[in-house]
Order: C-alpha cells, then structure tokens, then sequence
C-alpha cells in the first residue's frame, strides 16, 4: 500500500484542521492531535491518524461533543472528579494530568477519576508524563464491551488498557502499556481497513469460532491475554475506571468505530504517587532495577523501545497511507464523506 511520509508538526496540523472543520473546537481539536501524533511517535498507529475519520464523523453526528470543555470538582483534598462532558477524552486526561501534577506533590498520593468520557487512545503518554515530573503514574481506561468473561460468549468487558511510569534517576522514565486483550483492538481495526487478515489466536468471530478474518472478529470478541487471568484484570478495571467513577461499563458502550448510537461514556481513572513520599532514594532503587534488566540481555525494559521510535519518527516524520491521507485531506476542506 502506498504511503506519505508528514512531518510530525504537519501531521498535528491536518488532524487540527480535519477536527475543526468537523465542528470541534480549536483547543480541543489541538488536544486530541497531540496524542494522535503521540500515538504514531509511539508506534501506535491504531490509536493514531486511524482514528481520525471516525472522530470528525462522531463530532459531525453528535455522538462526541467537539466543544464540550472538561471540569474538575474535588470530593477530597486529594480527589479530581472530571467530567469529559462526552466530549474527547485527551482534553479531560490534560486536565487530569494538571490536577495530579498540583496535589500529588503536595498529599503524596492523588487520583483523577474522569467519567462521560470517550477513547483514551495510548494510555502510556500520560504516565508518562506524570513520571516526567517526579511521580509514580497509574492509569486504567475502560472500553466498549469487546471480551467476554472467561467461559463466557458476552463481550462484558473492554481491552480495558492499564498503564505504568515510574521516574529513573538519570534516565527515561520506565513505562508499561498493556491492553488486557492479546492484541489492541486498534491492530484489528486497522487490518480491516487495509483488508488484510489478523492472526490466529486474536479473536473470535460472533459465533464464538476462532477467525482470521479483520471484519468478523470487530463483529466478534477479542481474546484475553493470560486466559483467565486477563478476564479477571479486565473485571478490575471495569470496577475502578467505570464503577468507581460513575462511567458506563464497557457492556453499556457504544463504539469507537462508527459514529452510530449515543456518547460512549467511558470513564479512565489516573493515579499519582510523589516517588520520594516514602523513601527519598526510591528513584535511584528505581534505576538500579532499570539498569540490572538492561544488564542481562536481550531483555530490555518496557518503554525502551517505544522511546527509541519516537525519537525515529520525529526525525524521518510519520508515514500515512496514500487512501487514508486522501481522506483527512477531504475532511479538513470540509468535504466530509
């Protein structure tokens, strides 16, 4: 398939003017365009310029409020409660990055939790940026019901992402991204826009019978990483991300994909720890451990790689396919399919 390389600053750019042009608010629109572009410098790319159709279709629709402006009251001291107002979740994960830089310094520990929100795309930008400040970052993202519990055939849970940063003295911080799927669903949207098959072993088609067919496993459920172990993750956090936050389970979901039915109404909850509240040598323990993985090859810490992306693409720019780069370019001129 033929490609286009963008710059990275372009890039953010035509999603910005895609968004806009879509009905989405300027400041918004730059929010969401950043942890797109993000998601590309990640490596990420079906959480990335993918997802950029499908946004300006649901802005156009209603079904995501492009203006909505995210707020935080605060039941605790320690507490953010954000409402994404069913807008973008990337304006409401900014705002509680802010709120999280503000007081877990100053209580050790604190947590936004964000409810009415939408698709939190690659979780691992975020605590990656609270470990950037000094602090230890937890986060976990409800999605729309794509897994079934174990034994099960109802897709009860989400991918249900859950993401890990914690600071190194001297060094990057050490990041973990997973999705509780064997694959991000974002892998199989991707194939199936493209036409091609996904492997073995990542899904099911609605009939429950193993598929390497893109279409039918969307239409499907995903297979859990771990087996059971991966259901009971999920469980987990549909619990914190949705239940204790007062979003919609992954089963009450609508989807990311199409810009059909009402808001998702996700819900994403961040947890920060001031990495020297109980021991003030701890990010220095936190490079030893960094340095002794590196020091047994070929293991390499999580986030490594990922990082070394980033720093590849923001040189060479972001390689966009010829159809998909058509489209955005249609979508930014207001030529909406």
């Amino acid at each position: 398939m033929m490609s286009r390389t963008l710059a990275v600053a372009a890039a953010h750019d035509l999603a910005v003017a895609a968004l806009v042009a879509s009905g989405t608010a300027p400041a918004n629109a730059a929010s969401v365009a950043a942890a797109l572009t993000g998601a590309e410098l990640a490596g990420q790319a079906g959480h990335g310029l993918r997802r950029l159709p499908a946004y300006a279709a649901q802005v156009r629709t209603g079904k995501v409020d492009g203006r909505a402006v995210a707020t935080a009251s605060h039941p605790r001291p320690a507490l953010a409660a954000i409402d994404a107002g069913h807008g973008f979740a990337y304006p409401a994960l900014d705002l509680a990055v802010a709120e999280l830089l503000r007081l877990a310094p100053r209580h050790g520990v604190a947590a936004a939790g964000i409810r009415r929100s939408h698709h939190a795309g690659v979780a691992g930008l975020f605590v990656e940026r609270l470990a950037g400040a000094g602090l230890v970052g937890l986060m976990f993202a409800n999605t729309p019901g794509a897994m079934a519990a174990w034994g099960g055939s109802r897709p009860l849970f989400g991918t249900d992402p859950i993401a890990f940063a914690c600071p190194v003295a001297g060094g990057a911080p050490v990041v973990v991204d997973v999705s509780l799927s064997r694959v991000a669903r974002g892998k199989v949207m991707a194939a199936a826009q493209q036409g091609a098959p996904i492997p073995e072993g990542w899904a099911l088609d609605a009939a429950g019978r193993p598929t390497t067919d893109a279409a039918a496993a969307l239409a499907g459920t995903m297979l859990p990483m771990g087996d059971a172990k991966g259901t009971a993750l999920a469980l987990m956090v549909e619990m914190l991300a949705a239940g204790l936050t007062g979003a919609n389970f992954a089963a009450e979901q609508s989807s990311f994909f199409d810009a059909k039915g009402p808001p998702p109404g996700t819900g994403q909850l961040l947890v920060a720890f001031d990495a020297r509240a109980f021991d003030a040598a701890a990010p220095d323990r936190f490079a030893a451990l960094a340095a002794a993985v590196e020091a047994d090859p070929p293991a390499r810490l999580p986030g490594r790689r990922r990082q070394a992306h980033a720093s590849r693409i923001a040189a060479e720019g972001i390689a966009v396919d010829e159809a998909l780069l058509a489209e955005i370019e249609a979508i930014a001129r207001g030529r909406a399919p």
